[in-house]
């Protein structure tokens, strides 16, 4: 029984050194992207075909203390968002370029991306985010996953920090990270559940993935629109 025990106290030991490894290795490499000094990318979502809203690709560009540049489209609306500092703006098909604060002040979907681009957060803060919410990170080469806490798929569904937002219930999910030459190259999680908004359940199965390009190599160009808001 003692033996059985040593073993058992063992195994779990190392299976938390490995553990705590891994993290800190994903870690490492999102780091090192960051520390590239500037990279692009590529996100995609993949919902059931009966969703109702659709995400399309959003595409972002940023520079280490610099600029980021986000454009992404919902169904047939595309909206486009700089981030410099704690200064945000934002321009969509309905108007010009404004702040998020003034945004915020409004209704509807304007709203929405003001309160979603304040707590926006780079694809290399972002992987770090999602690994610390991975309850059993693995390794199989250059490739880390894990599933998701219940509270990390949580925030995942609810493109947002905090506990605010819609209730959500049965939330569930995955992450994966591919690592080439010690840097992040590429994440993807999945998340599923049920939210409710205003009273009505809506399931929620979703796939996004990211793929980052153009490392140390980006330039970020700010739209004359935004850089005259930013400086207003």
């Amino acid at each position: 029984m003692r033996i059985q025990t040593f073993l058992l106290c063992a195994t779990t030991v190392l299976a938390s050194t490995v553990f705590a490894d891994s993290k800190e290795d994903l870690t490492k490499a999102a780091k090192a992207l960051s520390d590239k000094g500037s990279y692009g990318w590529r996100t995609t979502v993949v919902v059931p075909p009966d969703t109702q809203f659709r995400p399309g690709p959003t595409d972002g560009k940023t520079e280490k203390d610099g600029a980021t540049y986000v454009k992404m489209s919902i169904n047939d609306n595309t909206t486009e968002c700089v981030i410099k500092g704690k200064n945000v703006v934002i321009k969509n098909e309905e108007s010009g370029w404004q702040s998020a604060s003034e945004l915020e002040n409004g209704e509807g979907r304007g709203r929405f991306m003001a309160a979603r681009m304040k707590n926006f957060t780079a694809p290399a803060e972002q992987a770090v985010e999602i690994a610390g919410d991975v309850k059993d990170l693995k390794k199989d080469g250059d490739v880390y996953s894990g599933d998701l806490t219940e509270e990390g798929a949580k925030k995942l569904m609810r493109f947002r920090r905090g506990g605010d937002g819609p209730q959500i219930s049965g939330a569930k999910g995955s992450a994966k990270f591919w690592v080439n030459d010690g840097v992040l190259s590429k994440f993807e999680y999945k998340v599923k559940g049920s939210m409710n908004f205003n009273g009505n359940d809506v399931d929620v199965d979703r796939t996004t993935t990211t793929e980052i390009k153009d490392v140390g190599t980006t330039k970020v160009s700010i739209p004359e629109g935004a850089q005259k808001k930013l400086s207003s």
